[in-house]
Formats: C-alpha cells, structure tokens, sequence
C-alpha cells in the first residue's frame, strides 16, 4: 500500500478515504480512472475477474470504478495500480493529457469546503516523485498511515500555519517554512490556526 489519504471526522474518529465525485467538474477524476483503469487493463489482456485476484480489489469494486460510478479510496487505486504495472497518475491523469508529467487533478476533499488536495505534477526519482498542493480549512485535518520503508515527504508552507504530526511529536511550520522526513510512520497535517493553510508537498518514491 502507497499511503492513505482521506477525511476526519470528529464523530467517529475514523478515517475515510474518498476520492470524490464533483459533478460540477467538467471531467472528473473519477471520468478519468474509470477511462484508465479499463484501457490499462485491456492493454494488459486482463478480465476484471483476473484484475481483481492480482489486486486484491473485489470484481465488484472494479465494476463500479470502470463505470465511473462509485468513489474509491486513493489506497484502492494504488493496489490497482500496482496490479497493472503502472503509476497511480497513471490512473489519474486525464486520458488526452499532452504532457505526462502535468496531472493538475484533484484527488481529495476534506469535510469543510475549500479543503483539498490536488496532484500537480510528477517526476522520476527511483521510481516516482509526486507534486501536490494542498489546502486545510481551520480545524482540517489530513491522516495518512506509515508509507513503505525508504519513502519520504517534502513539505513548503506557502500560507497559514501547519501543524505536522510526526508519530507522538507535533512540529508547527509557519509560512515560508520547509521541512522534510521518512513517511514510514503514521502522520498527519492539521490546521490549528483561525485562517486557510496552504503548503506544497512531495512525496518522493
């Protein structure tokens, strides 16, 4: 598993995570996996009954998602992705992009408006490098369990204040601000502050 990404909910102290379906969006990105998933899987002569044992992903699942129907987890996509051979923007990114390497697609909603998180841009590192822009709402807060050994993050505060939850230890980065670390432990963004933070994150593979 790449990573978790998804919601907070102050109810159930749970995390949900959506990749969410916006029907004011033009082409959503939810078009675009279910245009992706079943091209990639075409092109890799698989049944979705033989994507879903590689996967892990039920066939019902991957029926949903190939219809567009359904919203899924970005931990879904990812075990997707693995079993097709190919990278989670792939899966993402819209089909008639010119530019691989410009994704510009939002992948999560927090559950206060405004709060977002969108993939800009990828580069190769080892395997990956992703470039995403991130945006919390006052008392937002984004969740994520330990990626795989050898991961890590890159942070930059471009407003507001960031609360960076390491394990048990908190580090606060204030605009203007960067800090990098092993995502190989559970961690979390929070926005503590009375206005919007925004930061850039990388997440380097």
């Amino acid at each position: 598993m790449r990573r978790e990404v998804g919601q907070y909910t102050a109810q159930n102290h749970k995390v949900s995570n959506i990749v969410h379906k916006d029907p004011g969006q033009r082409a959503s990105v939810l078009q675009h996996v279910s245009h992706n998933v079943r091209r990639l899987r075409h092109a890799a002569e698989l049944s979705q009954s033989a994507l879903a044992e590689k996967s892990g992903v039920s066939r019902r699942m991957l029926v949903a998602i190939e219809a567009g129907e359904k919203n899924v987890s970005l931990s879904t996509l990812d075990r997707v992705a693995e079993a097709l051979d190919v990278a989670f923007s792939d899966l993402i990114q819209a089909p008639d992009a010119r530019d691989p390497s410009r994704i510009n697609e939002l992948a999560w909603a927090g559950l206060l408006p405004g709060s977002k998180a969108v993939l800009l841009a990828k580069a190769n590192a080892c395997r990956e490098v992703e470039l995403w822009e991130w945006r919390l709402e006052p008392g937002e807060q984004y969740l994520s369990e330990p990626d795989a050994e050898g991961w890590s993050e890159q942070l930059y505060v471009c407003e507001g204040c960031l609360t960076l939850v390491l394990g048990e230890q908190e580090r606060r980065l204030d605009s203007g601000e960067f800090f990098m670390f092993a995502s190989n432990l559970p961690h979390a963004y929070r926005n503590d502050g009375a206005v919007a933070v925004r930061f850039v994150r990388n997440v380097v593979i």
